[in-house]
Parts: structure tokens; C-alpha cells; sequence
């Protein structure tokens, strides 16, 4: 059978990983001068916590140790590594360089999901289940390509400083747009590798129709799968939830918490729409 690894991108922690049948590896958090496994030795609410008392995050990627043993449990079987999308953090970077090293390891194949968080969970899940009924690698390959060519993410952060502190958004824009309540909304480029400003809108609500309108334009609807993974407020999730459900029938919808590591990218209140084929 081929064994299936990823990272926290899936936002599955170790221990809920292997319960479901694969294994992640772990990306990190360092805040008010510790360094965290996320979602196994702090959780998206603690991580919050922290930041709301003054004190400013960064990420990194799993450690290429980490990797490398997971590669070596299962020495001897097929590994598909599906990691997040490259480009947006160095994890698919570490997953190749840990298959490099693993002389004693078997057949590895690391591929770049193109994709983060919802639409990266759906795609191990899957992957997951038709291991588990014996698809091969090729198999497998050729459904994760399909999926991956119909995913798209779209985030609206609440707090400018993230994006400017990344480089995603010029300090004048940041400064204008915490004065004026505008609401940018940044999504993936076609090859996945960054992120960038797919529109601005005036107010958390104008931008949530702008999402229904494109979603809607793009023929999401039944046989699409809905993610709605968030840092937010309830009422921000209800009112994206119900907006999109009314603009998109036939749709399923999941909600999923974000993970320390893209809270540190979009900040406390961050809220992404993603979609992907069912």
C-alpha cells in the first residue's frame, strides 16, 4: 500500500493524522520567544492569546529531520509526500531534500500540492482513502493533478501589518486601508507560488460579495467542495457561510480552523474561501 505523509498545512495535528491513517509532519511558531510544534504543542486559540497580549509571530517549515524519519518508518513502502504549495512556505523544499537524504528509504515521491489548508486536506484525505483500497501511485497521481487544477483560495486578513510585514502590501496601502476599512482580498497565482491582491473591497461585507459573485461566476455549485478556514469571529463565519450557501446551492461547505502557521501570515481574524472539484 502506498503510505501517505503531509505536514500541518492539512491542519490535522500528529496524533489526528494518524488516526485518520497518515502521518504529517509538524510546521513551527516562535512567538513571545518560544518556538511550537503547532496544533501538537500549542492550538490556534492559545496561539491568539499570545498574540493579543502584544507579541508578533513568525513561521517555519518542519524541520528536514523530522521529515526524514517519517520517511524512514516506512522504509521499504511507497511514500507520497503531499505537501503545501511551494512558493508559499519551504515545506515542499524540505520534503525533497529530506527524500535526497534518505538513502535507506524506499520509493519516495514528494509532490507540490499547489495548494494550503481546506483544498490540501481534501486532497490527503482522498488520497488516504483510495490508498486504503489499493490505488497505486499513478493512480493516485493523476487524481491529486485533476484536484489540484481546480483549486483556488482566496483570503481576506483583518489586520494589515500581516500583509505588510510579508511583503504583500506596501506600507502606504497599509496605512490608507486601516483608515478608510478597506478590505483587500488576496488570492493565489495561477501557479500557486504567492499570494496577491485580487481585489480591494470597502468593508468585511463588500468583500464577502465579491467572493459570492465570483464563486458563482465560476460555476461552483454541486460536485464542489467549500472551505471555509478561518481565525475569525463566529459572527464573520456565519455571515460568509450563509452568503455563499445562498449564491452557490448544491455546494458543500466545511469550516476548519486555520493553524498558528497561516494565522502568523493573515493574522487574528483572517478568513479564507477555497474551493476545490469533489
Amino acid at each position: 500500500m502506498v503510505r501517505i505523509i503531509s505536514d500541518t498545512s492539512t491542519l490535522y495535528s500528529t496524533a489526528q493524522a494518524r488516526e485518520a491513517g497518515f502521518a504529517v509532519s509538524p510546521l513551527s511558531v516562535t512567538i513571545a520567544g518560544r518556538s511550537y510544534r503547532e496544533f501538537d504543542e500549542i492550538s490556534s486559540d492559545e496561539f491568539v492569546a499570545i498574540i493579543d497580549q502584544g507579541h508578533m509571530p513568525t513561521s517555519s517549515q518542519p524541520a528536514i529531520g523530522e521529515v526524514t524519519a517519517l520517511y524512514e518508518e516506512f522504509a521499504g513502502e511507497p511514500v507520497l509526500n503531499i505537501a503545501m504549495a511551494q512558493g508559499l512556505s519551504g515545506t515542499y523544499q524540505s520534503a525533497a531534500a529530506a527524500a535526497e537524504l534518505c538513502d535507506s528509504c524506499g520509493d519516495i515521491t514528494v509532490v507540490n500540492s499547489r495548494t494550503l489548508c481546506g483544498p490540501h486536506r481534501y486532497m490527503v484525505e482522498g488520497a488516504v482513502e483510495m490508498a486504503k483500497n489499493g490505488a497505486t501511485l499513478e493512480e493516485l497521481l493523476a487524481w491529486l493533478n485533476e484536484r489540484m487544477d481546480s483549486a483556488k483560495s482566496y483570503l481576506i486578513p483583518a489586520d494589515f501589518d500581516y500583509l505588510r510585514r510579508g511583503g504583500r502590501l506596501s506600507p502606504l496601502v497599509s496605512h490608507v486601508g486601516k483608515i478608510a476599512n478597506l478590505a483587500p482580498i488576496m488570492t493565489q497565482t495561477d501557479d500557486g507560488c504567492r499570494l496577491t491582491v485580487a481585489t480591494i473591497r470597502r468593508g468585511y461585507s463588500a468583500a464577502v460579495k465579491y467572493l459570492a459573485e465570483t464563486l458563482k461566476k465560476h460555476g461552483i455549485g454541486e460536485g464542489w467542495r467549500v472551505y471555509i478556514s478561518h481565525a475569525a469571529t463566529q459572527e464573520k463565519v456565519e455571515l460568509t457561510l450563509n452568503r455563499l450557501k445562498e449564491a452557490l446551492p448544491g455546494a458543500e461547505f466545511e469550516i476548519v480552523p486555520l493553524s498558528p502557521a497561516f494565522i502568523t501570515q493573515g493574522g487574528p481574524g483572517a478568513l479564507a474561501v477555497q474551493y476545490i472539484k469533489a
